[in-house]
Formats: structure tokens, sequence, C-alpha cells
């Protein structure tokens, strides 16, 4: 039977404590209100289910730690105490101590179980529920009608914890407590990827057209006759010279075009969020009281 720390097993058990912490309480014996010393932890079976608190002896044994079965224990959270049932200083020294580093196994919780089972001044409880399996928030009420013990005997092959009720059973007969229950809706939000938006840029070409005035330049030639046409010129305005050339230079303007890259606009990329209300509805449960005493009167506080 493997067996876990409480809160290794469900880290949260507080929540199911209502914030409350049974480690640290301090523990008392029954009936002599004598503090035994404090509970440094608890363990729990496979199904969650309290199978001993772990007791620092500090006020009785400095520096051990023993086991106390659940069923010898009563968790008062009105005094923030725990009762030990029939637990005296004598078992407390014949208890193992209890290593946290080494394993439980059957042979250790039967040292255990033999000390607890030894027959005492404090008798043990009577018409123990045999029914050990309660959840992890069951509390044990106290019990006040008492039976001698008879030690039992059991195979390792078939022990199982309901066989010893008056050790690990939590009896409810003195003090039950009815928890009602309820469904409530709890939202929250999770954020997931819808798609995905690429944005890039790519290269078009397109043709381009532009006009680029040339100036060309040409030879005109015009005859014309000058005012004094048919006067005589002297001998030196005739001068008739042989393969006189006169040379005019001709220019003309070519289109010189290039490419150069100019910015045209900018593109700016962010995101936005749109906020929405999202109504939706669930059918929650709620447990009410149902009395049905008869004819008895019943007073409800």
């Amino acid at each position: 039977m493997v067996l876990y720390k409480l809160e290794d097993f469900e880290p949260s058990y507080r929540d199911t404590f209502e914030g409350q912490d049974i480690k640290g309480l301090g523990v008392y014996t029954q009936g002599t209100d004598e503090k035994v010393g404090t509970v440094s932890d608890v363990l729990v079976d496979e199904e969650g289910h309290f199978r001993y608190l772990v007791v620092d002896l500090g006020f009785w044994i400095f520096g051990k730690k023993v086991l106390l079965p659940i069923g010898r224990a009563r968790i008062d959270y009105n005094v923030d105490r725990v009762y030990t049932i029939g637990l005296t200083r004598e078992q407390a020294e014949n208890l193992p101590e209890f290593d946290e580093r080494q394993t439980l196994d059957y042979d250790y919780e039967e040292r255990v179980r033999g000390v607890y089972r030894q027959p005492t001044d404090y008798p043990l409880p009577l018409n123990t529920s045999l029914d050990a399996s309660l959840p992890l928030e069951a509390t044990a009420p106290v019990d006040t009608t008492y039976q001698q013990p008879v030690t039992p005997t059991y195979a390792r092959d078939n022990y199982t914890y309901e066989n010893e009720p008056s050790l690990y059973g939590l009896n409810e007969q003195d003090n039950q407590t009815l928890k009602l229950y309820e469904e409530r809706l709890i939202a929250s939000k999770r954020r997931q990827k819808t798609g995905e938006v690429s944005i890039g840029k790519r290269v078009e070409t397109d043709t381009a057209r532009i006009a680029v005035p040339l100036e060309k330049e040409r030879v005109v030639i015009e005859r014309v006759t000058p005012a004094d046409a048919g006067t005589v010129a002297s001998g030196r305005e005739a001068d008739f010279r042989e393969g006189e050339v006169t040379r005019i230079e001709l220019h003309e303007e070519t289109a010189d075009v290039r490419k150069e890259a100019f910015l045209r606009e900018e593109v700016r990329v962010k995101k936005v969020v749109d906020q929405e209300t999202v109504e939706t509805q669930e059918t929650v449960r709620r447990e009410e009281l149902d009395v049905n005493s008869g004819n008895l009167p019943i007073e409800e506080r």
C-alpha cells in the first residue's frame, strides 16, 4: 500500500479545506488536554484517504516523529487542535520513529499498528464505521462510546486499512456535517491562433514614356539682292579669289534617358485589438436541504 504526503498528492489541498491547514495544528491527549506535539504532515493512500498524521513529539520526546493513525485522531478546527484517542506517553516511546527518507512498507506499519493495538487505560471507539473511504475534506469528530480493544491478526497479502476501522476509520456518530454544494460558472479566456497575415514586397515592371524636346541645327542658304546692287565696286572690294570657303558647324541634341529610384510611399503594419463580449449559458446544479423529521421538532439556525 503506497502512501503519499498530502501536499505531494494534492498541491491545492488547502482549497479543499476552505483555506484551513491541518499541518501545524497542536496535538493534545483527549481527556487530560496535555500537549503531545505538532502535526508536521499527513499521509494519504492512492485514493486520497487520510491514513496517518505525522506528529512531531517535541513536547514529549524531543526530535522524534511518529505516525498517528487517523482513527486515533479527532480534528477540531474550532480550537485549531488535534486530539489523540488512547495515545499514552509509553506508547509514544515504543512507536518506531518516522523517517521521511525511508519508504514505508508493511513491516514498518505493522510495528506502528502493534503499538496502538496494545491495551491501554484509554479504551478504543465503539461502533466505529467500517467505511474508511472518506474524501480529503472529511474530519474525525468525537466518539464518546468506547470498548476495550481486541488484538487482531492479519496476513500481509490480504491486509487493507478497512480491516481495522478503530485505527483508520472516521467515526461520525456524535458530530455529523452535511455539506451542500452548488455549481457556478467560472469564465476563463484561452488565447488561440486564428490565422497568419504575411506581408512582403514584389517587383512589377511597366513601360514608362517620357517626352524629350531636342534641338537640331541645319544650314539655310538665302540669296538676297542688296540695296546697292548695280553700283560699281572698287578694286579693293572686288577681290576675286579662287577657292574661298566658309565653314559652319552644325549641332543637334540627343535624348539621354536614365533611371533613378524615388520613395513612393511608406507602408506601416500594426495590430489592433477589437473587444467583444460573448455570453454563454450552462445548466448548473445546487443542493438544497431536504429535512424529513416526521412529527419531531426541528430547529434550523
